[in-house]
C-alpha cells in the first residue's frame, strides 16, 4: 500500500511518536499550526471519515479514548481542538483517517481561529 500514514505506522518513514497502543498511533505534525499539533491515526487503514461504517466505527471510539489519554499525559488542561478533514475540498491531503489534536494557543473560529495566548 502506498499510504504515507501506513508507512509511518510500519516504521518505514520516521516520525516523532507521542503515543501508541494496539489501535492508535499519534505523532507530531511536521508542519504544526499551533504549539502542540499532533496527528492521531488509526492503525487500521480507513481512507477518511466518509469511509466509517458499522464494521469499523469502533476505531473512532479508540481514537477519542487515546486523545483523552494524550491530553492528560501532555498536560493539555486548558483546552484543545480535534479536527478531521474529509476529502480534497475540505483540505484532506493524506487519504488515511486522521485527527489533528491542536493546543497551546487560544482558538476562535473562522479566519481568526488561532490566536496567540496573551
Amino acid at each position: 500500500m502506498d499510504c504515507l500514514f501506513c508507512k509511518i505506522i510500519n516504521g518505514e518513514i520516521p516520525s516523532t511518536k507521542v503515543y501508541e497502543d494496539d489501535y492508535v498511533y499519534c505523532f507530531k505534525d511536521i508542519a504544526p499550526i499551533t504549539p502542540i499539533h499532533y496527528l492521531v491515526i488509526p492503525k487500521e487503514h480507513i481512507s477518511g471519515a466518509s469511509e466509517i461504517t458499522a464494521e469499523n466505527s469502533a476505531v473512532v471510539a479508540k481514537i477519542f479514548e487515546a486523545i483523552a489519554k494524550i491530553a492528560k499525559a501532555e498536560g493539555i488542561s486548558d483546552g484543545f481542538r480535534v479536527v478531521t478533514n474529509c476529502g480534497e475540498n475540505a483540505g484532506q491531503t493524506v487519504n488515511h483517517l486522521h485527527f489533528h489534536l491542536l493546543a497551546g494557543v487560544k482558538m476562535g473560529w473562522g479566519a481568526d481561529a488561532v490566536q496567540p495566548i496573551e
